[in-house]
């Protein structure tokens, strides 16, 4: 092909041109006629790619093709043949400029360093993209892989352009070089490079998945994680707001996660009710009878009063005051009746903990608190669940003579 480099070249000198003259024309129109050439080929190549690969799509089941084409692979794969043909075209065109065949040479080498890049971006994404369609890997942090492949790519790719620009240095002390500016690269790329450290953690830990809700006090976040990469980790709040969360904070400060309460049998409800201690009593003999009507524990203190009455007569207790002796109280009678009205209904999980149980006492009263959990973890229910119980509840309490504490109002001290 080299004997063509001066065909104009004789044409323009047999015209009357100058030597100089001629070797510009000559470049010129070659330089026009490759470009148009190659121009040709490549789109020529990139339409039949095209339509090569979307017939091949339509005609299989999987979707990994159709993800290829979505993501350009094949339009950057054909742009291969058209460089070729620039490269074998510079001796010819340059043939009588010898900078500018270097200087060509070397841009349309970085060039294919370049497209190298993007067909390879171009297949980590269809991977990225084909991944996040298997149900086994729906929740793993997929971005935070694809990007720490891409940085690497970048690297090499940086690494031999700059070897191609500088020419004649070798690629070991390219690559010395920068270890030299290792310090400067590591305070350019130092949230990059937590991020990937934190990323190789939170997978292999299996701290985070997509999909998981975990709250972080810290920057505001409360709601589901719908993306994470090298870098970030994106939450959906339940107002439907986006908080963006560093990839290494989920290594150095504290959150919650509550995939375990997903996973489990049932959502903790753990409220308590503040009870008035001047309303706590013995029960008599009256009381208790009264109570019976109440049909979930009638049985329970039919029971209990055998047992107390057979203890109290074996053991020649002094009965003319309740002190004495062994005695059921309001706040006991209205604790086992919490506890088997939980136990009998049907939005809670008898087979785990359960029980209705007294904390420390405060300045406002004794905490009487409910400890179960509900079947139903889906949040509007759960929170349904939570509240029908408390409201049955409280609407109980003066059946056992007891009263809830609240501080005095307005309306109090006018009743008054």
């Amino acid at each position: 092909m080299i004997k063509y480099a001066h065909f104009f070249y004789n044409h323009f000198r047999d015209l009357g041109l100058t030597s100089v003259t001629s070797k510009y024309l000559n470049m010129l129109v070659l330089l026009i006629i490759a470009s148009v050439f190659i121009f040709l080929v490549d789109l020529i190549i990139r339409k039949i790619l095209r339509l090569l690969s979307a017939k091949l799509a339509l005609k299989t089941k999987s979707n990994f093709d159709d993800l290829l084409i979505s993501n350009r692979v094949p339009s950057n794969i054909a742009h291969i043949p058209a460089l070729y043909l620039a490269l074998q075209s510079i001796p010819i065109v340059f043939k009588d400029f010898s900078n500018l065949h270097v200087f060509t040479e070397k841009t349309m080498q970085v060039y294919g360093i370049i497209l190298g890049l993007w067909i390879v971006r171009s297949l980590l994404n269809t991977l990225k993209n084909y991944f996040k369609t298997l149900p086994r890997l729906k929740d793993k942090p997929i971005d935070s892989y694809i990007q720490v492949f891409m940085i690497f790519a970048w690297i090499v790719g940086i690494v031999l352009a700059l070897a191609v620009v500088v020419g004649g240095v070798s690629l070991w002390k390219i690559i010395t070089g920068f270890g030299a500016a290792s310090a400067v690269i590591l305070l350019i790329f130092k949230d990059t490079i937590l991020g990937f450290v934190a990323s190789i953690q939170v997978s292999i830990n299996d701290m985070v998945r997509i999909g998981d809700w975990i709250t972080f006090e810290k920057y505001g976040a409360d709601g589901d994680v719908s993306e994470i990469n090298l870098a970030t980790v994106k939450v959906r709040n339940f107002d439907n707001t986006i908080t963006t969360i560093p990839t290494y904070a989920l290594i150095s400060d504290s959150f919650k996660n509550w995939r375990g309460m997903t996973n489990s049998d049932g959502r903790r409800i753990k409220r308590h009710m503040l009870i008035k201690q001047t309303s706590i009593k013995y029960l008599t003999d009256q009381d208790i009878e009264r109570l019976k009507n109440i049909d979930i524990i009638s049985s329970y203190l039919t029971t209990m009063q055998d047992k107390i009455d057979k203890y109290n007569t074996s053991n020649a207790i002094n009965k003319s005051m309740l002190i004495n002796g062994r005695n059921m109280t309001n706040i006991g009678v209205f604790r086992k009746f919490i506890q088997t009205y939980l136990e009998q209904h049907s939005a809670i999980n008898e087979d785990m903990l359960l029980m209705a149980r007294q904390l420390q006492p405060t300045a406002q009263g004794i905490p009487l608190e409910i400890y179960c959990f509900s079947k139903d973890k889906r949040w509007e229910n759960y929170e349904y669940v939570m509240s029908d119980l408390f409201d049955h509840f409280l609407a109980a309490v003066p059946y056992f003579d007891l009263e809830l504490f609240e501080w005095p109002s307005e309306t109090t001290f006018n009743q008054s």
